[in-house]
């Protein structure tokens, strides 16, 4: 699953970032400068403050960035969880709470490509650089490379840090790699990266992992997803650096909570362009806006709103009354749904396993009318059906997957996930989903949703579901999704021979979501 997190002000398009590559910048970014003292700058960009004034330990912003890479490392952390509340304390706030979160977002994103870069900018092998010392370095390079920082603000601040949080000597180390990695532009280095993962120039795998930042075994895999639902290969390129950009933020106005015209006078917004309860924020805090914080309108992924709209969209056969989301939390999609099954007259029950996400369901629920909220409970989703057969006329199944489809927003999972991973997820979806399937009376229909387009976890998924359903004695078939995703998204182009559907960044600007319709019969 993949909500979308909140993201200060910054990290939504529209704000002043990089990286563009080969672009020189020479403007002075204020945020290069130490806060509470008074600094000066002559025309070569150097303080004239005496070294007893110059900062030790960073400013804030740089500060809560290196926290928050700590977590993500130490605890297994996610930065959208860690990263706002240590703003918050520290009172980051405006451009610098928006400097701190691409700072710390874009440095996990472009990890791989920054650790290629600096294993050939450092003496000593990465290995053999202490994790606090290489997170400061990483940090450091995405300012000399990914922003638009003057190199000798990256580099004065990027020291600053390191000697106030890991040490005198380990500032000296880290102001030597990091004047190594500003004597060379971005594309220079692309090229030195790529050309050392791949100088035979026969291996296009190994150089797109280096250079866009992925693990080999996700650009293979992506590759294969492309082909495999319809795209082509020559894709992959622009695919993977749709997952190194920052992503939008993007609101769902929940149908029959929240108008359009009230929302824009809250936030400044624009229609996101697939689905007519998606907008664009256009810049600021969502939290600012009313709608957002009493629960009639939330963060949410236009991908995400799409899949939850087909499934209420297909058509079922017989009563529509009662509806399942099987696996709820956090719960965006099941306020969605609820606020649908309000305008139609129906109820929705939402079940998680974990306690505290369901709390985040009940939460997401708070604006939503109580009739059209029968329950929100705690229990396992594979035991739905055995517990409950053929009770609902529509299930939602957004399966825990490996979030492959939304690495923009999850940048450390990339680094987390591995391919043994995918044993074990596909044999819980495989589960999943025919708990779902035996959930659902005849005539009704499944809603089978990933955020991951890995073939592992949406197709042959699917295909085994349906052939373990027929040989149970509950056959379903496969609807065709594109006709009634077409209903919800009138922009929408089905991919000739599909009849899933699978979003993708590149193309549709939403994260990876996958969504298959089953009908049982």
């Amino acid at each position: 699953m993949s909500p979308q997190e909140r993201r200060p002000r910054g990290e939504g398009r529209g704000e002043d970032r990089g990286p563009r590559r080969g672009e020189p910048d020479a403007r002075r970014d204020p945020r290069g400068r130490q806060r509470g003292a008074a600094r000066s700058e002559g025309r070569t960009g150097r303080t004239t403050a005496a070294p007893s004034q110059r900062a030790r330990a960073g400013d804030p912003a740089r500060g809560a960035a290196f926290d928050a890479l700590r977590a993500v490392a130490d605890s297994d952390a996610y930065a959208n969880l860690v990263l706002p509340p240590l703003l918050r304390e520290r009172g980051v706030t405006g451009r610098d709470a928006g400097f701190a979160t691409e700072l710390a977002y874009g440095t996990l994103r472009l990890r791989g490509r920054y650790d290629a870069v600096l294993g050939h900018a450092s003496s000593r092998p990465l290995d053999q650089v202490d994790g606090p010392v290489l997170d400061v370095l990483r940090l450091g390079a995405h300012q000399l490379l990914g922003m638009r920082v003057p190199s000798h603000a990256a580099v004065s601040e990027t020291v600053a840090l390191a000697r106030g949080r890991v040490g005198a000597g380990a500032a000296q180390f880290v102001n030597a790699v990091l004047r190594r990695v500003s004597e060379r532009s971005l594309d220079e280095w692309l090229q030195v990266v790529g050309d050392a993962a791949d100088p035979a120039g026969t291996d296009a795998t190994a150089r797109l992992a280096a250079v866009e930042s992925h693990p080999a075994w996700v650009v293979r895999a992506l590759r294969e997803s492309l082909v495999g639902s319809g795209r082509g290969a020559d894709e992959l390129g622009a695919l993977l650096a749709a997952d190194n950009a920052p992503p939008r933020v993007t609101l769902v106005a929940r149908p029959g909570l929240v108008e359009e015209a009230e929302l824009a006078a809250q936030a400044e917004i624009a229609a996101a362009g697939l689905v007519p309860t998606a907008f664009v924020l256009a810049s600021g805090d969502p939290g600012t806006a009313r709608a957002v914080r009493d629960g009639r309108a939330g963060v949410q992924d236009e991908g995400s709103q799409l899949v939850t709209l087909a499934l209420v969209a297909a058509p079922v056969e017989g009563t529509d009354a009662r509806w399942l989301d099987l696996c709820a939390g956090p719960g965006g999609k099941a306020a969605l749904l609820a606020a649908l099954a309000a305008q139609r007259g129906a109820r929705v029950v939402a079940n998680e396993l974990q306690p505290h996400r369901a709390r985040l369901v009940s939460q997401s629920l708070r604006a939503v009318p109580a009739a059209a909220v029968e329950e929100v409970r705690t229990g396992d989703g594979r035991e739905v059906g055995r517990l409950e057969p053929a009770s609902y006329d529509r299930v939602l199944l957004d399966a825990p997957c490996t979030g492959l489809g939304a690495l923009r927003r999850r940048p450390e999972s990339r680094w987390r996930r591995t391919p043994a991973d995918l044993a074990t997820l596909s044999a819980l979806q495989r589960e999943l989903l025919a708990s779902a399937v035996a959930a659902v009376r005849p005539g009704g229909v499944v809603g089978y949703v990933t955020c991951s387009p890995h073939l592992a976890e949406t197709q042959l998924v699917v295909h085994d579901a349906v052939r373990a359903a027929q040989r149970s004695g509950t056959p379903v078939e496969v609807l065709d999704a594109a006709p009634v995703v077409a209903q919800v998204a009138p922009s929408w182009e089905p991919v000739a021979g599909r009849r899933d559907v699978q979003l993708w960044p590149h193309v549709h600007g939403t994260d990876a979501m996958h969504l298959t319709l089953l009908r049982r019969l």
